[in-house]
């Protein structure tokens, strides 16, 4: 989290000039309901959508698809992604590759795998400025998906992490 993934996927879609769609997940309520906004408040219309399946009526009516907040879909992502692209629809995926346990997250590590490119973007850690590779959530919680910014996380170095994990 706080890493600029939204900002990329957006940055990457308009660059391409070519003819686009972009979809959230219906679970992600942060903001409107038609756009994704990154934290440093760039946005771009996207449609919400509960089940991923339906991204699939768009393949033969757009150049690119970008997907925010992957991590949220079902595991039907993969195949919808490979689906686009077999049909030369260029997909951009943006989402946390791990929960806030550390652990790989839903879909995420299937997805990096099967991607011709991969680029890990990471917020600063809090605590060491180093790059961080965790979203720490700072509230009682042990539920997988909890949506949340500010208050409910804070990006850690894994030193940081592991340090937050032993006291904890």
């Amino acid at each position: 989290m706080f890493s600029g993934k939204t900002e990329e996927l957006i940055n990457r879609i308009i660059s391409s000039k070519k003819s686009f769609r972009v979809f959230k997940p219906l679970t992600d309520t942060r903001n409107k309901k038609n756009k994704i906004i990154s934290h440093s408040k760039i946005e771009i219309d996207a449609t919400t959508v509960d089940d991923i399946n339906e991204i699939l009526k768009y393949k033969d009516k757009c150049d690119v698809i970008g997907i925010d907040e992957a991590q949220f879909f079902s595991e039907d992502i993969i195949s919808v992604c490979n689906d686009l692209a077999n049909n030369n629809v260029r997909v951009i995926v943006a989402g946390l590759d791990m929960d806030f346990s550390g652990k790989p997250f839903g879909p995420m590590p299937f997805l990096m795998a099967i991607a011709e490119d991969v680029t890990k973007v990471h917020a600063k850690c809090s605590e060491t400025g180093e790059p961080a590779l965790y979203s720490y959530r700072k509230v009682d919680n042990n539920e997988t998906v909890m949506i949340g910014e500010n208050k409910e996380y804070e990006p850690l170095s894994r030193k940081a992490f592991i340090s937050k994990l032993k006291r904890n």
